[in-house]
């Protein structure tokens, strides 16, 4: 019943929140609900059968691509664990297990781009509950331009209010509120290279999600005022939702 009454709160939290874009929010393989927001993005963008990157995936169970192999997506993922299943035989999907650090991040992006055979990915997603802006900022240095770049953001501080961790290559979260960056953070640096907030998941406020200037015209009914826009923390994490994700599932995904 815990699971029921937190469903229907967040469902009336989507139809109350001032970004319509919201609403889309879904959950199949992501933490919450971004893999339904991540689905009519990519929709608007007419993007089919494109590419990804992913930066902190865990165990390869959850998180914002899996739901991207169906959809006949290739892609490689970078993080610091074992996957849960072999990536090695699978034609659309390749793994790069290492610490992600700012001396390494833009080298694994180049590496995974070229075992694609491309200069460039529709899609990167990075949630690492740390570095991630200082990361970020050195993949966009870099040249790295996807479509649209989705990204883990410290929904505490709520906008104009700005905040971000000062590098540690050894940072670890210790499940307390120093990690990240504020939303404000992020839209300043991403403005900079010409990307503009479209949507915030309403679920948990966890993920916000930047699509290239370019597209603008195809997101309308998004909000101006980043406080608009913003989520804040809503951390009631569902105790289960739906059946139990297999390694099997997601593996045959990317065959």
């Amino acid at each position: 019943m815990r699971d029921v009454a937190i469903q229907d709160a967040n469902l009336r939290f989507q139809a109350a929140h001032p970004n319509p874009l919201n609403r889309f929010g879904r959950k199949c393989f992501s933490q919450s609900d971004e893999d339904g927001i991540t689905l009519e993005i990519i929709r608007r963008l007419d993007l089919s059968a494109g590419t990804f990157a992913e930066f902190g995936v865990g165990n390869g169970l959850e998180n914002n691509t899996v739901i991207l192999g169906s959809l006949g997506w290739r892609g490689f993922w970078v993080g610091g664990q074992d996957l849960a299943f072999d990536p090695a035989p699978l034609p659309r999907l390749s793994y790069i297990r290492d610490w992600i650090t700012l001396d390494n991040v833009a080298g694994h992006a180049r590496a995974g781009r070229a075992a694609l055979g491309v200069d460039a990915v529709d899609l990167v997603s990075l949630d690492l509950d740390g570095n991630d802006i200082h990361l970020v900022g050195a993949l966009l240095a870099d040249s790295v331009r996807p479509k649209l770049f989705i990204v883990e953001y410290n929904a505490k501080f709520l906008p104009p209010a700005r905040f971000q961790i000062d590098y540690d290559p050894e940072h670890r979260w210790g499940g307390d509120d120093y990690f990240g960056a504020a939303l404000q953070n992020f839209v300043d640096l991403f403005s900079a290279f010409d990307y503009d907030l479209v949507c915030c998941n309403g679920y948990s406020g966890a993920n916000a999600f930047f699509v290239a200037r370019e597209f603008a015209d195809r997101f309308p009914e998004v909000p101006v005022d980043i406080r608009d826009i913003h989520v804040p923390p809503r951390y009631q994490l569902y105790a289960a939702y739906g059946h139990r994700v297999s390694p099997r599932t997601v593996a045959a995904l990317f065959s």
